[in-house]
């Protein structure tokens, strides 16, 4: 049951995914973004190419690129904050210690988000050819 429903809305789930240009919330890419491709069907509407066993690492490589993405965010917003309790420690030298620990703590975690959607990116550029 749960495939016939899956089948009838495809359509409306996949329409997005031959598209040229894919649309990002976020400069989150869709979970289709590594797939090959898409073909029409006959009533003229998008799905994206997917076999199962196949294309699961480059929809789970999507859905990492998500994820590292968004901690990206969080970091950057760990940074703010950061800053915000620095110049609000009235002169605790504890409290600024803590808050440039965080600055720092959150540069490299900035720094390893980068990197990894970087290469996440490369690898799934590599597959979707």
């Amino acid at each position: 049951m749960l495939a016939i429903l899956f089948v009838k809305m495809a359509p409306f789930f996949f329409a997005a995914a031959c598209t040229p240009a894919k649309t990002r919330f976020l400069f989150l890419p869709p979970w289709w973004e590594y797939l090959k491709g898409g073909t029409t069907d006959a009533l003229g509407q998008c799905a994206p190419n997917f076999t199962f066993p196949g294309d699961i690492w480059s929809v789970g490589l999507a859905i990492l690129d998500m994820l590292l993405r968004i901690a990206g965010f969080v970091a950057v917003i760990s940074i703010i904050v950061a800053g915000f309790q620095h110049q609000f420690t009235m002169g605790d030298p504890q409290k600024a210690a803590a808050a440039r620990r965080r600055i720092y703590n959150s540069l490299i975690g900035l720094a390893i988000a980068l990197v990894a959607t970087a290469l996440v990116t490369f690898i799934g550029n590599q597959l979707a050819k």
